[in-house]
């Protein structure tokens, strides 16, 4: 194979901060973006060539996408993998990762139940399209978590049942139609796990590769830290690596993937959630590996040689979520004590528009040469993650928040 540059157009399905950190990565490599999104100047369109300005489903803006691109790929699972399948027919240019990877993985219950056919650990699950099949659930595995199967991702469309009083109210967050009758959803017995943890795999033309295993810390449901290495054992992190790989082999298509994992309290991985594309518990990667998931990601679809996942330095990423109480035009105070700090690193999304939790940007923090704390490997990790919290803590959009002026 050879590798020339200026290298393809990259047409990429979504247009928000994993297109824009896309387009980043692709631009030393002589690569250029044009992203598919609805939202006029969308968060890639600065770093991008170009935008097309469209819906996901839009069979025209599609079709305008595989014209103006050598290769497409998505960052985003609301892309609909019937119009990539026949844009890319049409227009003669090849998906990464295929459609049908995506339309595995958009269906939360086919997607569990192929892994679980293919031998990989998933935790027991049933299907849910009412309220007595929840009760049943409930019966059968106690506690359960509800997820809608399809348009749910980053903790959305989740809601954890514990008892037969919570089904109508759970049933009718997780519907399509807002009611509990036609549910559409899967419940899963709720483990009770020590830690969540995240490997981001990558597909290549000839190559598969992991970064080092992630920790994630939630709150709410929504991903806040991750951070690498894990603060687990050597044998529970090689068990995960080897989860992941298997993952992958089941699924069809180059490119990253984020896999999220469960450690029980016995050392045991089970799989949670699969994303076909970059994934924000990746992010650390930017600054903590030698090769980005982004860049790694444009590597894998143009059928490029993969870079390294090596470690730099254990590394601590924290998102920046919205703190107001209602939307509100996105002014973010206090980024200079980020700035000031060795080892630390801002990403701001571009989005104009500040909303209650939403993600705008992110914080990452690499241990410096002198080290992050003393005694264990844990213990250094633990006192990196309070640094890049108090970082991030200091970062506000509300008026009269940390980041003011006296």
């Amino acid at each position: 194979m050879t590798v020339s540059v200026p290298g393809p157009t990259l047409g990429v399905v979504g247009g928000g901060q994993l297109g824009r950190m896309l387009a980043e990565a692709a631009a030393p490599l002589g690569v250029e973006v044009v992203a598919l999104d609805p939202t006029p100047d969308c968060p890639a369109s600065p770093v991008a060539r170009s935008q097309v300005e469209g819906g996901f489903d839009d069979p025209a803006a599609v079709r305008e996408l595989a014209d103006r691109a050598d290769v497409l790929t998505f960052e985003i699972e609301l892309a609909d993998p019937d119009l990539l399948e026949a844009a890319s027919a049409d227009a003669g240019v090849p998906v990464q990762p295929s459609p049908d990877a995506l339309r595995t993985i958009q269906d939360k219950l086919v997607q569990k139940r192929a892994l679980a056919d293919a031998g990989v650990p998933v935790p027991p699950l049933r299907r849910v399209d009412d309220a007595a099949d929840l009760r049943d659930a409930l019966d059968e595995f106690g506690a359960v978590m509800l997820k809608a199967r399809t348009g749910g991702y980053d903790g959305r469309g989740n809601v954890p049942v514990r008892s037969v009083s919570e089904v109508e109210d759970a049933l009718t967050d997780v519907s399509p139609d807002g009611t509990a009758t036609d549910a559409d959803a899967m419940a899963e017995a709720f483990v009770d796990f020590e830690r969540e943890l995240s490997v981001i795999g990558v597909k290549g033309r000839d190559e598969v590769r992991t970064f080092p295993v992630g920790e994630n810390v939630h709150e709410a449901e929504i991903l806040r830290e991750t951070v690498v290495p894990a603060r687990t054992t050597r044998a529970v992190a090689e068990r995960a690596e080897a989860v992941a790989r298997d993952v992958l082999d089941l699924l069809d298509g180059r490119g990253v993937y984020g896999i999220e994992l469960f450690e029980t309290g016995d050392g045991e991985i089970l799989v949670n959630e699969i994303a076909p594309r970059p994934h924000n518990s990746g992010h650390w990667s930017i600054e903590g590996a030698l090769t980005s998931q982004f860049e790694q990601h444009v590597r894998a679809v143009l059928g490029w040689p993969l870079g390294a996942t090596t470690l730099r330095s254990p590394t601590v990423s924290a998102n920046v979520l919205g703190d107001v109480d209602e939307p509100t035009a996105a002014s973010l105070r206090g980024a200079e004590r980020v700035l000031e700090a060795d080892g630390a690193s801002l990403h701001w999304y571009g989005k104009r528009e500040v909303r209650p939790l939403r993600k705008m940007g992110h914080v990452t923090g690499v241990a410096t040469d002198g080290g992050d704390g003393e005694g264990s490997a844990d213990d250094a990790r633990d006192a990196l993650l309070r640094r890049v919290r108090r970082l991030r803590d200091g970062l506000t959009f509300a008026a009269g928040g940390a980041g003011d002026d006296a």
